[in-house]
């Protein structure tokens, strides 16, 4: 395994705005809004997907849509790990639907 990255919280949240926005203009019908922040209190680093939304997708279209979004994140600016391209994850617990990319083993957060 490559060794952590140490990138600024600030950038990997760009990374997940700028991975959101180019998601919904590929699937339309993920008109969620651009998060203002990531979970990490989960099994997964991701942001929520309101219900009204996955209430009117199939799960591979969801699917399809968080690979988009853990692929952009992965390849913007080398901010993670280039093994997690194409692997999106779908967190439901809790009454939430979390949607981003697996835990890497080891990262760093500077502000």
């Amino acid at each position: 395994m490559p060794p952590a990255k140490s990138i600024s919280l600030s950038q990997f949240t760009k990374a997940v705005q700028s991975a959101v926005k180019a998601a919904v203009k590929r699937h339309p019908k993920f008109q969620v809004p651009v998060p203002e922040e990531v979970t990490f209190s989960y099994l997964i680093r991701g942001f929520p997907v309101p219900p009204t939304i996955l209430n009117n997708v199939t799960f591979a279209e969801a699917q399809s849509f968080v690979n988009d979004v853990a692929t952009s994140i992965a390849t913007e600016a080398g901010t993670v790990d280039k093994a997690l391209i194409g692997q999106g994850v779908i967190y439901s617990g809790g009454g939430h639907i979390i949607c981003g990319m697996p835990p890497v083993e080891t990262i760093e957060l500077k502000q």
